[in-house]
């Protein structure tokens, strides 16, 4: 009996689980390649969570607390979350934001001086602060010329129809809906080309812990962006469901970024293009000159070519 239960208590201990990868993410149309990954059943017999937060904001959150190993979030998040917790690696460069970001007012508003005093919705996370600034910069202003109004990214389309707010920094289906709406279109991300970058970032130990599990993640990940480039009416109708937004939606807001392919990846992260290096060097100076920032981070470790380096599509 002694004998059996200890076979037991051994096979138990050689079949336990592995732990599961959880991956934060929200809805941005760049992220929307972990989803259709696990659509296409890339992520099968592998121990990957994709778990949904509302914003950026949440995720980092979550991050913070140990409820998430890696996570989608945008690349001045990554900042943010760098200049606390020096072991964020960046291993995916998911997208750059090229008109996806916007800031929408309503139809009377001419222009970016013409929120001068006006009521502006705006995300309390970096990203939104960050927009709002680089938008105003150009113009002469700052955000102390506007009245910012903290809003979740789930209430930018119910405080601008009510009127709550004048203008709304948002993206993804706020972005899309209000546009269709009739709401103006202001500024855009495409008006600081490659400043506003999404990530997919990990703990450095997590990347020695779970190996097989985060290699899966990044080798299914641009499997999928493989898929959508061949196919996208078909990603599409797997996607849309989800943003809550039609097929046609969901391939206008690609317009909206551009997702590099694995080479590019491999040679960003890798440095030996420094291009993204010198960006992340340039906006973690601009979001220290702003405030944005609590302390200076040391960018060169950030970026993680390990992953990408061994992807198997």
């Amino acid at each position: 009996m002694v004998a059996v239960t200890l076979c037991t208590a051994i096979l138990a201990s050689c079949t336990k689980a592995e732990p599961p990868l959880r991956v934060g993410a929200n809805v941005w149309p760049g992220y929307e390649t972990l989803y259709l990954a696990r659509s296409l059943g890339y992520y099968n017999n592998t121990p990957i969570r994709l778990v949904d937060y509302p914003s950026g904001t949440e995720e980092v959150r979550a991050y913070r607390n140990g409820e998430i190993e890696a996570a989608g979030i945008s690349i001045d998040q990554a900042l943010v979350l760098a200049a606390t917790n020096p072991d964020v690696r960046i291993v995916v460069v998911m997208d750059f934001s090229n008109g996806g970001d916007v800031i929408l007012g309503k139809p009377e508003i001419q222009n970016v001086q013409g929120l001068k005093n006006r009521p502006v919705g705006v995300e309390s996370s970096a990203l939104g602060a960050f927009i709002i600034t680089r938008a105003l910069e150009q113009k002469g202003m700052s955000p102390q010329d506007i009245k910012i109004v903290s809003l979740g990214v789930s209430e930018h389309e119910r405080a601008f129809k009510q009127g709550t707010v004048d203008a709304v920094v948002t993206f993804g289906s706020a972005r899309t809906k209000l546009l269709a709406a009739g709401a103006k279109l202001l500024f855009e991300s495409s008006q600081i080309p490659g400043e506003i970058v999404d990530v997919l970032i990990v703990r450095n130990e997590v990347i020695e812990k779970q190996p097989k599990a985060l290699q899966a993640l990044v080798d299914g990940r641009f499997r999928a962006l493989d898929y959508l480039t061949k196919n996208p009416q078909d990603a599409a109708i797997k996607i849309a469901p989800r943003t809550g937004v039609t097929p046609e939606q969901f391939l206008e807001s690609l317009k909206g970024l551009r997702s590099p392919d694995l080479p590019e990846n491999q040679k960003l992260l890798a440095k030996t293009d420094p291009s993204l290096l010198n960006g992340v060097k340039r906006l973690s100076q601009v979001m220290l000159d702003n405030k944005l920032l609590p302390k200076a981070v040391d960018t060169a470790p950030l970026l993680d070519d390990r992953l990408v380096r061994n992807v198997k599509l």
